[in-house]
């Protein structure tokens, strides 16, 4: 049995090391210390960041945030991490951020450069595909977002921003101006076809383009070129 718990010099579940590592038991009355220390840096610390970087946070901003997220978590329970190193690392990230937040104020360029531009999804009811072709954003995403906002077909929607933060901002038309657009529902959407055998008003599937098409084996999109087609909706949003 004995030589069942222990292999070599190594004892199979030493509770001692297992439960406290190599620490004496009694650091745990200073990781109790530390945390609360730390603790309260945190908190002076986003205090100092400011109510944006709690509010939205974006790529550097959340840069910053993994930063001072492992500055206080090492010396919270690392013994020979102190906490002297670890305020200086906070306030050395706290600089850098202000100065950052500093200099996207003073230069756009800059603030492109460090946040990166608002890009047009939706305009006129109908995709952006060039955006699309540039951002890293998967349709079924796309359209799950867009369903949670109540749309059902994009003809809904007069813009849609994909915002710095990553939000997506919608504006909608009027009831009496929405236009037959591509339907998103995907019991509608999985409906494609690439030939037309009825003359009806379709949508094109990759850039949502509408078009009253005669029936013809293969309709071409002018606007993107290609060939899947789904059965335009004129519905109206529901909010």
């Amino acid at each position: 049995m004995f030589s069942l718990l222990q292999a070599g010099s190594h004892q199979i579940f030493d509770w001692p090391k297992l439960l406290f590592g190599e620490q004496d038991s009694w650091f745990v009355l200073e990781i109790l210390f530390r945390t609360v220390i730390m603790y309260i840096v945190i908190l002076v610390g986003l205090r100092l960041v400011g109510k944006r970087g709690v509010r939205q946070l974006s790529v550097f901003e959340l840069v910053v945030i993994i930063g001072l997220g492992s500055a206080a978590g090492d010396p919270m329970f690392y013994q020979e991490v102190g906490l002297v190193s670890a305020l200086f690392v906070f306030l050395t990230i706290i600089m850098a951020y202000r100065a950052t937040t500093w200099l996207t104020a003073k230069s756009k360029k800059f603030e492109e450069l460090i946040e990166g531009k608002t890009i047009c999804l939706i305009e006129d009811g109908k995709f952006c595909h060039k955006s699309f072709d540039k951002e890293d954003l998967a349709q079924d995403e796309f359209f799950a977002e867009l369903r949670n906002r109540g749309v059902s077909q994009v003809g809904q929607v007069e813009r849609g921003y994909l915002e710095t933060s990553g939000e997506i901002s919608l504006f909608f038309y009027p009831d009496d101006q929405v236009k037959s657009g591509l339907p998103i529902l995907p019991h509608e959407f999985r409906q494609l076809v690439t030939t037309i055998s009825e003359k009806a008003n379709y949508a094109c599937r990759n850039c949502g383009s509408t078009f009253t098409l005669d029936p013809s084996p293969v309709h071409v999109c002018t606007e993107c070129g290609h060939d899947k087609w789904v059965k335009s909706s004129d519905r109206k949003r529901v909010s």
